[in-house]
């Protein structure tokens, strides 16, 4: 069996914006059973950046793995001195792979770069892997709140690090 190639370049090939609308709805639904409400969000979240109307530092960044996309993380503006990672996905098939792990690197060595002094993130307790890779990068939980959104009854969690 040949070793896959998985590598992490910055977003803004034609169909990057779409890819990432898409596959949020599509592995969400497929693996939580979430509604297109937050396919809605996503597509909000994408398109602000893409309008770059949020002031500060912001970046994003697409993961192939076998010249195919297969994940991605956004970086953006939470207030003057804190950054947001936002919309980490990997595709089921590619994980595994160090592919979470990358673009978690690459977005909080931009933000660090960029003068942020700390990162957030706000996910749901769900979301088990994507937890482990944000503990494992030294991300802490600091809060924690019942919510029903995507047709899910969840447990919206935000955590944050020092950079």
């Amino acid at each position: 069996m040949t070793e896959r190639e998985a590598v992490v370049r910055p977003l803004g090939r034609p169909g990057d914006l779409g890819w990432v609308v898409m596959a949020h709805g599509e592995f969400y639904d497929r693996e939580f059973g979430w509604d297109t409400d937050f396919e809605a969000l996503v597509c909000r979240i994408v398109a602000d950046y893409a309008d770059g109307k949020e002031p500060g530092p912001q970046a994003a960044w697409i993961a192939e793995v076998d010249g195919r996309r297969a994940g991605c993380v956004f970086c953006v503006r939470a207030d003057d001195r804190t950054a947001k990672l936002r919309l980490l996905l990997v595709d089921p098939a590619a994980r595994g792979l160090g592919v979470g792990a990358r673009l978690i690197e690459e977005c909080l060595g931009f933000a660090r770069e960029a003068g942020y002094e700390a990162i957030i993130l706000w996910t749901n307790d769900v979301l088990g892997s994507a937890r482990r890779l944000y503990r494992r990068h030294g991300f802490e939980l600091t809060a924690e709140d019942p919510h029903h959104s995507f047709g899910q009854d969840l447990i919206g969690q935000t955590w944050q690090r020092r950079l």
